[in-house]
Order: structure tokens, then sequence, then C-alpha cells
């Protein structure tokens, strides 16, 4: 049985002290093997993992993860709601932002575009799973360091 592919999932199986429905970054390689991490903390409502993880017993414990849309940039490819309440609307084309809680529950964050550039919120809005299919992801330019213009938030 082969392992899935490194990235986001959501836990349907405990791991030891580590519950079902936990969000988690899967890797499929690492010493001393595959295993998976928790989020540390949130910047910019993206994840950033905690340095030890925890390894898997064995390839059918990885089969129980359910994958997830990496975290980043996507834009509405047809108007929906977040969820059967019609709490808020997402129009088409509008330009998201997908992250997740520690119970891997999607979060969609609306961008503003300000006179000081474009700035992301801190607090989105909660996302039917249900809904991530009206997602297309964007293709865009990552980096390590911070903005070279202050101004950029």
């Amino acid at each position: 049985m082969p392992l899935p592919p490194c990235g986001l999932y959501r836990t349907t199986r405990p791991l030891g002290e580590l519950p079902a429905g936990r969000l988690v970054y899967f890797h499929n390689h690492g010493d001393p093997s595959a295993g998976v991490y928790l989020p540390g903390d949130w910047k910019l409502n993206r994840a950033s993992w905690q340095p030890r993880g925890h390894t898997i017993p064995d390839e059918a414990w990885a089969q129980s993860l359910a994958p997830l849309p990496a975290e980043g940039l996507y834009r509405v490819s047809d108007d929906f709601f977040c969820c059967e309440k019609q709490c808020v609307r997402f129009p088409k084309s509008q330009l998201v932002q997908l992250g997740y809680d520690g119970e891997a529950n999607a979060i969609l964050f609306v961008p503003e575009w300000t006179s000081k550039g474009l700035g992301f919120p801190e607090r989105g809005t909660r996302l039917d799973a249900s809904r991530l299919s009206k997602l297309e992801p964007l293709s865009v330019a990552t980096g390590e360091e911070s903005p070279r213009d202050s101004f950029v938030h």
C-alpha cells in the first residue's frame, strides 16, 4: 500500500495522544520514518508546523488521512454561501485566502486592497467542507523573507 503524498490532511483515526479530527501536515518520508506534524502557530493565516512530529504506525494508518486543499490564495469559481444558513456570500471571481483551524475546519479570509497594498484580515469565515470545490487555486510567487517594501502588509 503506497503512502499518500506530502501535504495537509485531517486525521480520521487517533494516533497515540493525537485525536482524530486534527489538522496535520503529513510527510511521507523523514527520520526515522513517515509522520504527521501539528500546527505550532499561525502567521498571516497560514500554519507553521511543529518541528517534532508523530511517527505513523503503518501505511494503513496513513491511508486513513483525509486530504485537504492547500492553504493559499484562491479564486471563487462560482457564487456560493459559506454554509446552509447562507451567512456570507462569496461572489464569482472574488480573491480569497484559504486557511484552517486546529480541527481542520476550512476558513476563508477576504483580502482587502488598500492604499498601503493588499491586506489580509486576522478573522475569516468558517466554510463547510462541501463548498471547497468552488475554489480554484491561484499560482502565486512565494518567498522566505519579508517583502522588500515595508508598506506591504
